[in-house]
């Protein structure tokens, strides 16, 4: 997501629209966090160089060094994810949370280079490098207010005559003592200190955490021609189903239909018992049409989904698949509207239909369970995941123009992103995650 600089001006950092400003208050509350982290940041910082020597020491020892290694890079992640929503919660910025790199390749080795490829991941390092940065700001505040408070003692006489020896200019004369100058000179000047650094951590951390890099928005322009592609793909494969539904479907009924009546109207006169059988056929034949165009309409648009939500959507749909279907539906934090997160449900709605219908055409399996979450509800990074997993026979692959592919397509114009594990024998499993933030 797309920020804009800050700017420093007065005492006071003003937002670009879509920023917060930076008043007195909040410069006030950096102040404290910058306290907070001279300490907390001192300690994770020295675990860290330690975790790291150990692990580098420790290399020979292949299976203790990676495992240090390994559990450092999980651990900076951690101090990045901490820092970010720490910045975000502090001066309003609208980004996405930190995430954790997806996993390619199956196995231990592909785990091995997601874990490499976190290691690398450029957001976590700048993350991690505000957390630095403001650590070694939060050390010298906290020496600041160290030495604002001393010099408060100092000046209301607590030291007595010790006050001299804290004093950096000793005695200067006659009416100015050390205590005087003191609290006139540097008392202000470390305040002044404190708030200035407030304001350069501000500053700081919102151009490091609050604006995407090049390759950010290299990697957004792709995502987004990528979801224009698959919009279309996904728009061409919904109609060549719709046709060929049509086509192999209803049409041959109506045309049945159509001969079956007309055979009744040549028997009405010289055979009124074969008349009225043919019009029953026809009535039946009639019945099957109005439901099969019922379904068609219902896969490509379905009223329950906008009338009760996603929840009773899929409950409808699991009441009618030839295969048991077990629901784990969970959205706390639901929003109450938003065009972002209907479309967000209707792409996993689609995608969990798609499924089950080849769950029930492919797979032989006795049981499917469907999963469906809410993740980091009312953020700018808040998820709609779900997870379909039934234990047939396995073997699924994407084909181009077949039903997994129309998935993936769906999911990827309305800008998620699907996983596919379906080893031979089973079982198999698809999720699903499409952004829905408003």
């Amino acid at each position: 997501m797309t920020q804009t600089n800050a700017a420093a001006a007065a005492g006071a950092v003003t937002a670009q629209p879509g920023r917060s400003r930076i008043g007195f208050g909040r410069v006030a509350l950096t102040a404290v966090h910058l306290a907070a982290l001279g300490i907390l940041g001192s300690i994770v910082i020295s675990l860290a160089i330690s975790l790291f020597a150990a692990g580098v020491g420790a290399a020979f020892a292949l299976g203790i060094g990676l495992v240090i290694l390994v559990g450092l890079v999980y651990g900076l992640y951690g101090v990045g994810w901490f820092e970010l929503e720490r910045v975000r919660g502090l001066y309003g910025l609208e980004v996405g949370p930190l995430r954790l790199r997806e996993r390619r390749r199956p196995g231990f080795g592909g785990w091995l280079l997601t874990v490499c490829r976190q290691s690398v991941d450029g957001r976590m390092w700048r993350a991690l490098a505000s957390f630095a940065i403001g650590t070694i700001l939060g050390i010298v505040v906290l020496r600041l207010l160290w030495q604002f408070v001393i010099s408060l003692v100092a000046a209301a006489g607590a030291l007595g005559g010790a006050a001299a020896a804290w004093a950096p200019f000793g005695d200067v004369g006659s009416g100015w003592s050390a205590p005087s100058v003191w609290i006139a000179l540097f008392a202000p000047l470390a305040l002044a200190a404190i708030l200035g650094l407030s304001l350069l951590h501000a500053v700081i951390a919102r151009a490091l955490l609050g604006r995407p890099s090049r390759g950010e928005l290299a990697a957004d322009a792709r995502a987004s021609r990528a979801e224009r592609e698959g919009a279309v793909r996904a728009a061409g494969v919904e109609r060549t189903r719709i046709e060929r539904d049509l086509h192999d479907g209803v049409q041959p009924r109506l045309v049945s239909i159509g001969m079956t009546l007309g055979l009744a109207r040549q028997k009405l006169d010289t055979d009124p018992a074969a008349a009225r059988r043919l019009l029953d056929e026809a009535h039946a034949s009639t019945k099957a049409a109005i439901t099969e165009l019922r379904q068609l309409a219902r896969g490509i648009h379905t009223s329950v989904l906008d009338d009760r939500g996603l929840d009773a959507a899929l409950s409808a749909l699991a009441g009618r698949s030839p295969v048991p279907v077990r629901l784990d539906v969970r959205m706390e934090g639901r929003p109450a509207s938003g065009g972002a997160f209907r479309d967000a449900e209707a792409a996993v709605y689609f995608t969990i239909a798609e499924a089950l219908t080849n769950t029930a055409k492919h797979s032989k399996a006795g049981e499917c369970r469907v999963s469906v979450r809410l993740r980091d509800p009312g953020t700018p990074g808040a998820v709609l995941w779900a997870r379909v997993e039934d234990d047939g026979v396995g073997g699924a692959t994407v084909q181009p123009g077949g039903g997994l592919d129309g998935i993936a397509n769906r999911a990827l114009a309305a800008g998620g992103a699907i996983r596919l594990d379906s080893p031979r024998g089973g079982p198999t499993s698809l999720e699903v995650s499409v952004p829905c933030a408003s």
